[in-house]
């Protein structure tokens, strides 16, 4: 039993009856019987390939051996690589620094100031925390820190290294940030060849100082600059390694033979301010990594 068509169905059959009259009018009906038929005959006439079937091998012996008639009758050469062990011995001189001596001239080099100094005021806050600041802070040289504050500038480099802060500045080479930045003319420490940050020091050939500022002090020099300056003079040193030759046994390095501690940035005024925290009374156990 045949079901009722709706009124849409009617309209549907009516639309595409006329669609085909029109398709016809303009022979369109015929153009695509055409290429739909010669669709069908490009899908008949595809090749069909085995994939599981493997390509023949041809055989490595039968194939003849293309070599020059000179090198007929000598070996054939071997171009594996052969890797040797080679034991590499390491001394105690190998791992020693360069020596550490200065002149009259360094000595002539060393800073100095009129008016000292104020520790741990510039670029701090209130509460004695130092600012750092990504933006707006500049770089110092020496303890490596973007913070806020003086710093200073270079005649000679014009460059970041010749950027000291002001702490940075006095304990480490006993000069004044403002005395610097008012005189035109200032060369940097290591323009000077008198930097004893841990970078410069490595460049040389010398181990890093770590923090010596509470040292220097303690023996009443000016900064860590002038403590190594005066205290490792040419003559100091021969004098120094003629004793400790004749007082040590066979054998034993010298104390000029110092072997290279591992590169670190030491912000010297963290651990001063931090033993300053302490009075003189009261018992301090201050742990220093160095």
């Amino acid at each position: 039993m045949e079901t009722p068509t709706t009124d849409y169905e009617q309209q549907r059959n009516a639309r595409i009856g006329e669609n085909k009259k029109r398709m016809q009018a303009l022979g369109l009906l015929e153009l695509s019987h055409s290429i739909s038929s010669i669709q069908q005959t490009n899908k008949r006439s595809r090749k069909t390939y085995n994939v599981s079937a493997s390509p023949p091998v041809r055989s490595v012996e039968s194939t003849p051996r293309r070599r020059s008639s000179r090198l007929q009758g000598t070996p054939l050469p071997s171009y594996a690589e052969v890797t040797t062990v080679k034991e590499i011995e390491i001394t105690a001189d190998d791992r020693q620094t360069q020596p550490e001596i200065y002149t009259e001239e360094h000595e002539k080099l060393l800073g100095s100031y009129v008016q000292e100094w104020e520790l741990f005021k510039d670029g701090f806050a209130e509460d004695g925390t130092r600012i750092y600041d990504s933006v707006r802070g500049k770089t110092c040289h020496q303890c490596r820190q973007k913070t806020l504050g003086l710093r200073t500038t270079c005649s000679r480099c014009c460059s970041l290294r010749g950027q000291f802060c002001g702490d940075c500045l006095f304990m480490r080479y006993g000069e004044n940030v403002m005395e610097a930045n008012n005189n035109k003319d200032w060369v940097c420490p290591g323009c000077r060849g008198i930097c004893n940050c841990s970078f410069c020091r490595l460049r040389k050939g010398w181990a890093p100082t770590g923090s010596m500022y509470r040292l220097a002090q303690k023996l009443n020099y000016k900064s860590v600059a002038h403590y190594l300056v005066m205290t490792r003079r040419a003559s100091d040193v021969n004098v120094e390694r003629k004793e400790d030759a004749g007082n040590m046994p066979d054998g034993e390095e010298t104390m000029s033979k110092v072997k290279p501690q591992p590169s670190q940035d030491v912000d010297e005024s963290a651990r001063v301010r931090r033993s300053l925290r302490y009075s003189s009374e009261e018992k301090r156990n201050i742990v220093t990594i160095d």
